[in-house]
């Protein structure tokens, strides 16, 4: 069988993985198929915003709707099927069968599957919260799931990378997200099992709760660390708002009232995932940094504020 992929993810398959992708693309059609017979289901064509996995619909024998996602064998595709499993169709799409070898899932398709965005960003900012409450769970005992200690690491590589500077990312910046980083992990919560990449694209509306979650990381950390996704997305929408500021003022206003989050945490969380996230794009891509940036200047502007707000409430 033929699999027609999209450009932007056949190079995106080669900038991550080189030899390694080509051929894996190579093997897809036949992937596929294998999937279509060990699960008594016909994939339709792949969705066009393939991003790092083959994603595409799919109808089982009995005529059931369900979602193809096969991915090149990773670590992150291997916490995203634990993520699955733990949360078994409470706040996500459930997971409906899994081949780890192939790196192949089979998953519950949300209908109408509209994606969480709109005018009315304070009322979509209550769903996400919503949708982060049903998904937050203890830690489970002596998981495997990365910790967001070991995401923040990240930032090392950049300096490995780039000698010890920040290379296109403003040094102020990158220092401000170091510290950050260090002293948020110090004083973090309880750790629970977050869906580490909680935006407005990863929530959907569907028909057996109103909104789902689809595509969870997996990471292991304070509730609070999921906020950060939320934040700078959708893009580019966000930063083209008259106000993007306001915004995201709003959005931190409103979480904070719902989960009972300390508004400095919430930004503090937002400007260091938002420079990891640029560093994410370099380290991927080689570029589509700016926009992650952009938004982590706003934020820090904001926190800025908010220490500067509460420095003189103690006072008074």
């Amino acid at each position: 069988m033929s699999v027609r992929l999209p450009d932007r993810f056949a190079r995106t398959m080669v900038e991550l993985h080189g030899d390694a992708g080509v051929a894996w693309l190579e093997g897809l059609p036949r992937l596929v198929g294998a999937c279509e017979r060990q699960w008594s289901l016909t994939a339709g064509a792949p969705f066009v915003n393939l991003s790092y996995n083959y994603v595409a619909p799919a109808v089982r024998a009995d005529g059931t709707p369900a979602i193809l996602k096969i991915g090149f064998p990773n670590p992150e595709l291997t916490t995203e099927i634990a993520a699955l499993a733990l949360y078994d169709g409470r706040g996500c799409a459930r997971l409906l069968a899994v081949d780890p070898e192939r790196g192949a899932l089979l998953i519950e398709r949300l209908v109408p599957g509209t994606p969480l965005a709109g005018s009315d960003d304070e009322a979509a900012t209550r769903v996400a919260a919503g949708v982060m409450r049903r998904l937050w769970r203890p830690a489970p005992v002596g998981h495997a799931f990365p910790t967001v200690a070991r995401w923040a690491q990240g930032l090392a590589r950049l300096r490995g990378r780039f000698d010890g500077g920040s290379g296109p990312l403003p040094r102020s910046l990158v220092e401000r997200a170091e510290g950050l980083f260090a002293d948020l992990l110090e004083s973090m919560g309880e750790p629970v099992l977050l869906h580490g990449d909680l935006h407005h694209a990863n929530i959907l509306r569907a028909e057996r709760e109103t909104w789902l979650a689809i595509d969870p990381k997996g990471v292991v950390g304070e509730a609070e660390y999921d906020v950060g996704a939320l934040l700078r997305n959708p893009l580019p929408w966000l930063l083209e708002q008259p106000d993007p500021a306001a915004v995201a003022a709003r959005r931190v206003a409103v979480l904070a009232d719902m989960l009972g989050f300390d508004p400095r945490r919430i930004l503090g969380w937002g400007v260091a995932q938002a420079v990891l996230s640029a560093w994410w794009s370099i380290e991927d891509h080689g570029s589509g940094w700016e926009p992650a940036i952009r938004c982590a200047e706003i934020m820090h502007t904001l926190l800025k504020k908010a220490i500067h707000h509460k420095g003189h409430k103690e006072k008074d």
